[in-house]
């Protein structure tokens, strides 16, 4: 990992050549293992104290997977995770559940992450319940609604259910949870992907404001480029479980030199159309399986600066002059990116 694209200092989190390979099976008795669905494949990258690192891609491409692999929701098939300096990627049950209190996780769906069944004021206790915590009956309570009042929640709904709130307050729900037990890192996988932009707003700036008040470190995963820009200090691109780049968010927006993240870029809507004229990068094809990724650079089947190299040789994730990692042999020049980037992103 070279240093340019990360903060000086020592790094909380170090995640070094991370895989995570679900078995393709065939047989319904033997269960003969036929082949394996390449999400996370050999990732690294550092995330320093207090910092937001946005995950970016398309779906599909292994960034929600990455996200269950840091909170250990998901065991790697290889790899390690350092927290501390510590590998936490070895972790089995106290010492894993110990982990759940510095490592917490906002789940995409605020519908389907909690259970429908249990109250309001029981969801949010349940870490005090399971790290034995706060076990007096009326402190727990004390606990909770000075939680729910945190995050912007009213503390006499203690005792409803998820289905009589909203889908940001249900949000705002798992995010009280999620910070129940003080964690030093935060993990939001697309928290707000199925909120209307409205809410979307709202709950964006509840996690910078807990962020600063908390000292949180935070992991934000998202296909939404624009929120991205907003929420974090830097970026990394993934494309078929791989990272193909990884900058600060003021590199990465004025200056991408992976073509995937140029492509991504050119897609971003203009809100001022009088910016400047551009040249959208329209990728051809459809994203290979995961399952049979293309050798060498992943990217080569539908990129535009394909060469035969790219088709033999992978690109090493390294520094190209501008204090972008990217893992490309080929990098996009000042003139290709003034051309497909609006004036609004360039600009900065």
């Amino acid at each position: 990992m070279t240093s340019t694209a990360s903060p000086a200092g020592e790094p909380l989190i170090q995640v070094r050549d991370l895989v995570k390979h679900f078995p393709i099976t065939q047989g319904i008795i033997l269960q003969r293992r036929i082949g394996a669905v390449r999400a996370v494949d050999g990732i690294s990258f550092d995330i320093h104290r207090g910092e937001t690192l946005g995950i970016v891609g398309e779906t599909g491409c292994g960034k929600s997977t990455t996200a269950r692999l840091l909170v250990r929701l998901l065991d790697p098939t290889s790899g390690s995770i350092l927290l501390n300096g510590e590998d936490v990627a070895q972790r089995r049950g106290a010492a894993l559940k110990e982990l759940h209190r510095e490592m917490q996780m906002i789940f995409q769906d605020p519908y389907s992450s909690l259970n429908p069944r249990k109250t309001v004021g029981s969801i949010i206790s349940e870490p005090f319940a399971v790290h034995g915590l706060h076990t007096e009956r009326g402190e727990r309570k004390k606990q909770v609604q000075e939680l729910m009042d945190r995050v912007g929640l009213n503390p006499e709904h203690y005792n409803r259910y998820p289905h009589e709130f909203s889908g940001g307050q249900r949000q705002r729900i798992g995010v009280a949870r999620a910070i129940a037990l003080e964690p030093k890192v935060l993990i939001a996988d697309e928290p707000v992907s199925a909120l209307d932009v409205s809410i979307q707003a709202q709950v964006l700036n509840l996690l910078k404001r807990l962020q600063r008040e908390m000292g949180l470190t935070l992991v934000f995963i998202s296909h939404d480029l624009s929120v991205v820009r907003h929420m974090c200090d830097r970026v990394a691109v993934m494309y078929l479980g791989k990272i193909v780049e990884l900058a600060s968010s003021e590199v990465l927006y004025s200056f991408p030199r992976h073509p995937y993240t140029g492509a991504l870029l050119s897609a971003v809507p203009v809100p001022d159309p009088s910016g400047g004229k551009r040249e959208r990068q329209l990728l051809s094809g459809d994203v290979p399986s995961p399952a049979n990724p293309p050798q060498a650079c992943r990217f080569h089947t539908r990129c535009p600066k394909c060469q035969e190299i790219c088709k033999t040789e992978e690109p090493l994730l390294e520094d190209k002059g501008t204090g972008s990692l990217a893992a490309c042999h080929f990098p996009l020049t000042e003139d290709e990116v003034r051309l497909r980037l609006p004036a609004a992103l360039s600009s900065g």
